[in-house]
Parts: structure tokens; sequence; C-alpha cells
């Protein structure tokens, strides 16, 4: 295969890669909350950096030293993931209660009492802060959650780089390339898959779109955790 041939193939491989289930689902879990559709997009962003830093780092060590990585590693990887599945969809469906629903107490007549109440959508300047400083934390949660995935996706990425180029730097490349594929691919999807949550934020559909989301990675997260956890032998 042609150098130029190699790294186009990258960059289309990673754009295919951003589509893979668990990549969705756990963007979807993370974008739910989004408000606007620049701010779905960025976070697509954001998992699409982290993605590539991972596999850059990787690929840096395996290159210069023509390592494989262990299958072992690979699966714990992979295991990982679905804990990290797992952990998004249960934030995703507590997400509303834990915001609307509050504990107080007060007294009177010399005797204390205790009471839920909930709390509405606010508006205003506190709230603009609030948001921004939430829209801060989700960019950090979708940057980490892509280089978690990028973990768990470099040893078969490692494999196809390691035999399809001879140098450091040529493999580098192919593996920026294949990141840059990922980020254009993820930013794309982060996008259409806001869109709902964004376009239902202020009436029911919204918390049913979360409720589904939060189910379904909780479900692929269950998936892969019995299919390696039971199907691989890893913890044997």
């Amino acid at each position: 295969m042609g150098l130029i041939s190699a790294l186009t193939f990258g960059f289309l491989l990673g754009i295919k890669h951003a589509l893979d289930a668990d990549h969705i689902v756990a963007v979807s879990t993370i974008v739910s909350r989004s408000r606007k559709l620049t701010e779905s997009a960025y976070l697509g962003i954001f998992w699409g950096l982290g993605h590539t830093l991972t596999l850059l780092l990787v690929g840096l060590i395996v290159l210069s030293f023509r390592l494989t990585i262990p299958a072992k590693i690979a699966l714990s990887l992979e295991f990982l993931v679905g804990v990290v599945l797992i952990i998004l969809g249960f934030s995703v469906i507590r997400a509303p209660f834990l915001k609307k629903i509050h504990f107080h107490s007060h007294g009177h007549d010399n005797t204390k009492h205790f009471h839920f109440h909930f709390h509405e959508e606010e508006t205003g300047t506190n709230e603009s802060h609030k948001r921004d400083h939430e829209g801060h934390k989700h960019s950090h949660k979708s940057l980490m959650v892509g280089m978690v995935h990028g973990l768990a996706g470099s040893a078969a990425l490692m494999l196809l780089v390691l035999a399809t180029v001879d140098s450091v730097l040529v493999g580098l490349l192919y593996i920026l390339l294949f990141g840059v594929g990922s980020i254009l691919g993820m930013f794309v999807l982060s996008s259409l898959i806001g869109l709902p949550f964004i376009l239902t934020r202020f009436n029911h559909a919204s918390k049913t779109l979360s409720f589904v989301a939060g189910i379904t990675s909780i479900g692929l997260g269950l998936s892969i955790i019995l299919e390696i956890g039971l199907g691989t032998g890893l913890f044997v």
C-alpha cells in the first residue's frame, strides 16, 4: 500500500471508528444535557481530542520499541469501557432528580420539620453562570471518556499500523490522521445526536430521551462487561 493511500485509509478509518456503537452511546449520554447545538459539537470535538491524544501517546511507545499490547491489557481496557458506559448511564438517569429535588429543614413552635421540595428551571445571571460551569465540566468529561476509548482501541490500531508502515514518523502521521478522522466524525455525530435533546429541552420528551440514552448506555456497558468478563477468560 502506497504512503498516500495508507494515510487516506487511516483518515477514513478514523471517521468510521467514530461511529462504533460504544462511542455513539457514550457521547449520547454526554450531549443529553446540551442546550445549544454548538455545545454538542464541541463535546464531540473534545471526545475526539481525548481519543487522539491517548492513541498518539500509546503509538509513540509502541512504534518506537516495536511492541505489541498484551491481550490481557487490551481486554482489560475494553472492560473499562463497559464500566464507564454504566457510570455514564446512571449519571444521566439520576441528573434530573438531583437537580430538582432538594431536602430542607425548618422550624416553628420549637419543632423542626424536614421536607423535600422541587426547584423548576432557573433563569437569569446565576443560571447562565451555572450553565457555563456545567458546559466546562461536560467538556472535561467528554475529553476523559474519549481518552478511555482511545486506550481501549489502541491495541487493534497499533497492530494495523505496525503491519502498514515501516517508520515511527509515518506511523504517528497515520495515527494523527486517524485521530483527525475520528474528531471530524464525532463532531458531525455529536451535533446530530444533540439536536433532538435541544429541540425537546423544555418538555417531557427531553427527559424520556435522556432516560433512553441512560438505559442504553447501562445495557451496552453490561453487555461488554459480561462478554469480556465471562467470554474471554479475562479474570481466569
